[in-house]
């Protein structure tokens, strides 16, 4: 006997929650955006590198995605939580170092936060395509 499909959520109940995860996802993105770019460039000791470099190799991976993000493109954000897991362990492992906890702690809860709300957002994304598409 094969299993019964399960009925896809109305409109008015997914609506909303693409809504706020999407914003969520967003300002956590921005949020993690931020937190690197003040910490490297104002409160870190780069020990005489040179911070444009150390910018760049943590910014561009995620500005290349910033486009899709604020279109809200789902798939961007889909291919995002890939990314943005080097970033959280990037803050778990600073996270051991003495001095610098509340910085890791902020990359850490940023990148979960955006991964939490990202996949909300992506999940609901397609279904909300699928029922306007019309399919049961």
């Amino acid at each position: 006997m094969a299993k019964a499909d399960k009925p896809l959520p109305s409109m008015a109940y997914l609506q909303p929650r693409v809504r706020v995860t999407r914003v969520l996802a967003a300002v956590s993105y921005a949020g993690l955006l931020l937190t690197l770019f003040v910490y490297n460039t104002f409160i870190a000791d780069l020990h005489g590198a040179n911070p444009v470099i150390i910018l760049g190799v943590l910014l561009i991976p995620l500005l290349i995605f910033a486009p899709g993000i604020a279109i809200g493109h789902v798939r961007t954000h889909a291919w995002l939580m890939f990314a943005i897991n080097l970033y959280f362990i990037h803050g778990v492992l600073v996270c051991f170092q003495t001095g610098r906890l509340g910085y890791g702690a902020l990359l850490v809860g940023f990148s979960v936060v955006y991964f939490m709300a990202s996949m909300g957002y992506v999940r609901w994304s397609f279904q909300a395509a699928r029922v306007a598409a019309g399919e049961r």
